[in-house]
């Protein structure tokens, strides 16, 4: 065996105190990170296989393997990627040694100025684990056939060791993770499996869990529609809304400009408003790369669309170095205005073409759509023609828009009437008294409504009928 050592240098050693105590808020999130470079690493292989049949062993299936050791106070973190040759331990792992002090504190300013994603260009990710590590070790075997296996390891503050071992190794990283006592609760089963589906629970390829499969549940997001069968829509959605129901409606959509994002959002059969349980959040998630990045951030939707439930999912996201916060919030703002618009393009669609669900739609939700037409400016026509009101012209309980209404007006009609009041079926409230009205007006046949109505009226819209 041949074992090389590197010591760290002073402001080396500055820098990962920086990375250890200062770029994540939350511990966990190492667990994230590093399944997310297993996964990277499960890619980079895929993809070399395409072009190279030359491969230290061929046949090992593509997957991750977690486990944890609650006795030794361990987790390991294991794939059958690409592996890594000596050369690719120092340049991956010893990245942040050789970027300097300088370069990473520029970098870090260009964060707040939308600037490049950090994340492996510093090998911050796999840093991460020092957080909670007394000391880490890396077994890794590149896909070379010829390459050596190698052991590195560090305890991220003297400097690291690399190692040639004499007993070959299977092809990929093995991540062994030797906790302080502090953070021994990372080597309990029931706090891992949490934090693995949580953040991890869509990954491409496999990820086990001391032998069990965790991520059971396909990311369909990111399949054509073509691919995916509507029993599949209805199981994801009762999977992220926690409900045995089925959806209402579901828009499932790709964009490659100006940003590249799939997204699949799910409208509820019911509005847990109506039922007193106060305002809720948009049950919507963003991923990059089917990693969870946040599960309700801020931002991505309109306030009236706070009643979707589904995934958004960019390549594209300009991450901070911990993938905690984005960098660009004009970014956020550009996916919130595809997402908006095809959204009202599907409701659009959804009135034309199947009335009977959109009519279940708008006794859920017309009050978001209100709430949309006088608080989101940009699409206040479009919202405005999702609308529908009763009116004198239809039997009790059936709808019109002003779309519909505007082919009936007679000609030479310059005004149309509207009844306020509280949003109730106005043949079903008491008959008791009759509202004030103009003396002109002829009262309708025989309804009449609750307390503190009035005729109305309003300018003709005769100019657009979308108006």
């Amino acid at each position: 065996m041949n074992t090389e050592t590197h010591q760290f240098q002073a402001e080396v050693r500055q820098l990962l105190d920086i990375v250890i105590n200062a770029l994540y808020s939350d511990r966990e999130i190492f667990v994230r990170e590093l399944v997310s470079n297993a996964s990277d690493a499960l890619e980079k292989l895929r993809l070399k296989q395409l072009t190279d049949s030359n491969i230290y062993q061929p046949d090992k299936p593509l997957e991750i393997t977690v486990t944890t050791d609650k006795e030794n106070k361990t987790i390991t973190i294991a794939d059958t990627g690409i592996g890594m040759t000596e050369a690719d331990l120092v340049e991956n792992l010893g990245t942040i040694a050789h970027s300097g002090t300088k370069k990473f504190m520029e970098a870090l300013k260009q964060k707040q100025e939308g600037g490049a994603d950090l994340i492996g260009q510093f090998g911050v990710g796999f840093y991460s684990s020092f957080m909670v590590a007394d000391r880490v070790e890396v077994f890794t075997h590149s896909y070379e056939p010829e390459a050596a296996s190698l052991r590195w390891s560090s305890d991220g503050r003297e400097g690291y060791s690399i190692e040639t071992l004499a007993e070959p190794l299977d092809r990929g990283t093995r991540i062994v993770i030797r906790l302080k006592d502090e953070y021994e609760e990372f080597s309990q089963e029931y706090r891992v499996k949490e934090l693995l589906r949580r953040y991890s629970n869509f990954v491409g390829f496999p990820l086990n869990f001391n032998g069990e499969r965790v991520n059971t549940v396909q990311a369909i997001w990111s399949k054509s529609k073509s691919d995916v069968k509507p029993e599949e829509y209805d199981e994801f959605y009762q999977f992220i809304a926690h409900t045995d129901e089925k959806p209402l409606s579901y828009m499932h959509f790709s964009a490659d400009a100006p940003i590249a994002l799939n997204a699949l959002l799910f409208i509820p059969r019911r509005n847990p408003e109506m039922f007193g349980f106060g305002r809720v959040d948009a049950n919507v998630a963003l991923y990059c790369k089917r990693v969870l990045i946040d599960a309700k951030p801020e931002g991505l939707l309109p306030e009236w669309l706070r009643f979707l439930n589904g995934v958004v999912d960019s390549e594209d996201l300009p991450l901070n170095i911990s993938r905690e916060m984005l960098q660009d919030n004009s970014l956020v703002r550009k996916i919130s205005d595809i997402i908006t618009k095809r959204f009202i393009k599907h409701l659009e669609k959804l009135a034309k073409d199947d009335q009977e669900t959109y009519r279940e739609f708008y006794a859920q939700f017309s009050r978001y759509l209100k709430e949309g037409v006088v608080t989101s400016w940009p699409n206040k026509e479009s919202l405005g023609k999702l609308l529908r009101f009763e009116s004198t012209a239809t039997e009790p309980g059936e709808t019109t828009s002003f779309e519909d209404y505007v082919t009936r007006m007679k000609e030479g009609q310059t005004a149309i009437y509207a009844l306020t009041g509280p949003p109730v079926p106005i043949w079903k409230t008491a008959r008791t008294w009759k509202p004030s009205r103009p003396a002109a007006m002829k009262w309708p046949s025989s309804r009449t409504t609750g307390t503190n109505s009035c005729w109305t009226p309003c300018p003709a819209w005769t100019e657009s009928p979308s108006r």
